[in-house]
């Protein structure tokens, strides 16, 4: 099991490269790693050079932390995440998270590919996520499982009332608007992919309540609130749920991936304005 003291060694090895303190840890979904290229005063960091940090090896995540600025506020980004179906562990595809906190950050954007459930919903939307359904959570594939034998670490018994924080996901509202982007709301289901959903899945997960539906976020969350982050999460709608069987057409990575390009720049209209608003009230927000 990773201790507390495996996060502090990667976070010396992240300090010894940079003084830079991030406010905000930036998770970059598939097909979205070109916003970390919008930090600047950038240090670049493989993740090969982190001890303890899992190699990402899915196209569309290029696997290296990006530390910089953006809008004037200091941002640690995963500039590609690893997941579950790599064969790693909860525990694993969220070591960068904890070592966000271990260095200080108070924030955590997640951004994410995903499919779409909610039928009003086009490839090119962003979803504001609400709330979420994490189906590998609920089966054992848990990063929150663990000992409670150190006094020192926070209650794994942690409350997801509030999972996505209200007053962020008011300044992204805010944001979107002022950028022209339309924002849609809506609920995350996480499952544990690498397939794509079959239409039986689909119809199942409309009917559950989910609007979206990724392979990520749910288990990067947890762990961002057992830390004490504040969490403001978005995905990025890159096709359109299939529903029906023996239609001729099938979701591909490769469709993902260029739908995202369509994504970035509306994500990062977003990202930025409430980065900004951030800067601009110098101090944490109520």
């Amino acid at each position: 099991m990773t201790t507390r003291a495996d996060y502090s060694r990667a976070a010396d090895v992240i300090r010894q490269r940079t003084s830079l303190i991030p406010k905000a840890g930036l998770i970059l979904g598939s097909g979205l790693n070109v916003l970390a290229d919008e930090l600047t005063d950038q240090v670049i960091i493989p993740y090969a050079d982190i001890p303890g940090v899992p190699l990402s090896t899915v196209p569309g995540h290029q696997g290296r932390l990006v530390i910089g600025n953006l809008e004037g506020v200091p941002v640690a980004a995963q500039q590609g995440r690893t997941h579950l179906y790599e064969g790693y562990t909860p525990e694993q595809i969220t070591f960068l998270v904890r070592v966000f906190a271990v260095l200080g950050a108070e924030l955590l954007f997640v951004t994410n590919a995903a499919g779409g459930l909610n039928p009003a919903y086009q490839p090119g939307d962003i979803m504001l996520i609400t709330d979420h359904i994490n189906f590998p959570g609920m089966t054992g594939k848990n990063p929150l499982i663990g000992s409670f034998s150190d006094p020192n670490e926070p209650s794994r018994f942690v409350g997801l009332v509030q999972t996505y924080d209200s007053p962020l996901r008011a300044l992204a509202r805010d944001a979107a608007y002022a950028a022209g982007v339309q924002l849609q709301e809506g609920v995350y289901v996480c499952v544990s992919g690498p397939n794509f959903e079959t239409p039986a899945e689909v119809r199942f997960l409309r009917l559950i309540g989910g609007d979206a539906v990724g392979m990520s976020t749910a288990h990067e969350v947890l762990v961002a609130r057992h830390e004490g982050m504040r969490v403001l999460a978005l995905s990025g709608i890159t096709n359109a749920g299939i529903h029906t069987i023996d239609v001729p057409v099938e979701v591909s990575h490769l469709e993902v991936l260029e739908a995202a390009k369509v994504l970035v720049p509306r994500m990062s209209a977003i990202l930025r304005g409430v980065l900004s608003t951030i800067r601009e009230l110098k101090t944490s927000i109520t």
